[in-house]
């Protein structure tokens, strides 16, 4: 359920590091697979059972909501594991459970916990809301709608008084930035009839991301694209109509990113945070929308559009086949002791170079992702202006760093 009466920022945690990024930052809620039963079972390390309960106290600690996310076509050999799952979470006090199949659904409302609607379900009317609302909570609006439809969709909620189990008005949520696919709402066999992997049990092999040429079967003749990623959209970014996006009554907007590096996550959700809370508080400007675009241009982007949301002209398609961030990480080295009186960090230098005036990231499973630039330093126990391979390097920190912690410095892409 939202809080404060303000809408709901849900991040990606594709593993601690991610997690602790997603929480530091100001998320409201975070989204998270376990095992094999999700939607990025390949493209992200993915929980185990047994990290459930460290997710749920790391969460509860900052008051922020876990859902689990177990949205995969589901057979009948995965039923026995998915109950399993579901019962640990239970018992670890995961909030709730993202479901598309219906074995999930019945199964987690046999036990009380939770219920949100997955995208995968394409909810696209307010009968299908009526219909789920016996069952969830919260629901997942397909990707293709329009802010006019999703807006005539809230405005139903409240007239009609659409209530879920939990005796409140059905939430919607939307997907607010990340990779879109050029699947509705995600279902696509691409992967699955090219290498057997499919899509839809989170193992997408990604074909649309790829360069191909175009051939007449008469004459042979080809031709190569001139928009290279014809199937690879741009991805989706909000940010800079936000007013309008909450305004449509949308009660959760969802960060997508699960397999994408902690400080992308970090990143992304410090910027939609900022931008919420200025709608809130009346500061919501084109000025400030501009500093968070570039922020959001530093990390892993395929160049934004605004999706289906504005009804603008469809086929905003990716001209590169990876990221377009202005910047980059390069790793550097590891944390080897910190110092919490004289909060100094120290590392070992194991490849690129560090000098005083860089930009560095740090990232662990318990640090998360923390940015700085380096003011002053001290290589090999003198004070040095820079540490190069083979060298032990320490400076101070505004954070503790743990043993193993990774050292990146940021560059221009």
């Amino acid at each position: 359920m939202t809080i404060n009466n303000t809408i709901e920022l849900m991040s990606p945690a594709g593993d601690f590091e991610s997690l602790q990024a997603a929480l530091d930052n100001g998320c409201d809620s975070v989204y998270f697979g376990v095992e094999q039963l999700n939607m990025r079972a390949r493209s992200t390390v993915n929980f185990t059972i047994d990290d459930l309960k460290e997710i749920a106290s790391r969460c509860g600690a900052k008051n922020v909501r876990s859902y689990l996310t177990l949205n995969t076509i589901i057979y009948d050999h995965d039923l026995s594991v998915v109950k399993t799952l579901l019962m640990k979470a239970k018992e670890a006090n995961i909030t709730a459970v993202i479901a598309s199949d219906q074995a999930v659904i019945a199964m987690a409302r046999s036990i009380g916990m939770e219920v949100h609607i997955s995208t995968q379900l394409n909810v696209t009317n307010i009968e299908t809301i009526k219909f789920y609302s016996l069952f969830a909570d919260t629901m997942v609006l397909s990707r293709e709608l329009s802010l006019r439809q999703v807006k005539n969709i809230t405005d139903q909620i409240e007239k009609e008084q659409i209530k879920g189990p939990n005796g409140n008005l059905v939430e919607i949520e939307i997907f607010g930035h990340g990779a879109l696919c050029m699947a509705v709402s995600g279902k696509c066999y691409l992967s699955l009839h090219s290498h057997n992997s499919s899509a839809n049990r989170g193992a997408c092999k990604q074909n649309c991301r790829k360069k191909y040429t175009v051939i007449d079967q008469e004459t042979g003749f080809e031709i190569e694209l001139d928009n290279e990623y014809m199937m690879s959209p741009k991805d989706l970014c909000t940010l800079d109509f936000l007013d309008q996006v909450i305004d449509s009554g949308i009660k959760v907007l969802k960060i997508e990113g699960r397999g994408r590096a902690p400080e992308y996550v970090a990143t992304v959700t410090k910027s939609y945070r900022e931008a919420i809370d200025a709608y809130y508080d009346g500061t919501f400007s084109k000025e400030k929308t501009a500093i968070w675009m570039k922020a959001l241009e530093t990390v892993y982007n395929r160049g934004f559009w605004s999706g289906y949301y504005l009804g603008q002209e469809l086929g905003e398609w990716s001209d590169i086949p990876g990221s377009a961030a202005t910047q980059k990480k390069v790793y550097v080295g590891k944390g080897t002791h910190y110092f919490p009186k004289a909060e100094i960090g120290q590392f070992k230098i194991e490849a690129y170079d560090i000098k005083i005036g860089d930009k560095i990231l740090v990232t662990g499973p318990t640090t998360g992702a923390q940015e700085m630039i380096i003011d002053e330093m001290f290589v090999n126990d003198a004070a040095g202006e820079k540490a190069t391979k083979g060298d032990d390097c320490s400076f101070k920190l505004p954070f503790r760093i743990r043993m193993s912690d990774k050292l990146y410095k940021i560059v221009e892409a």
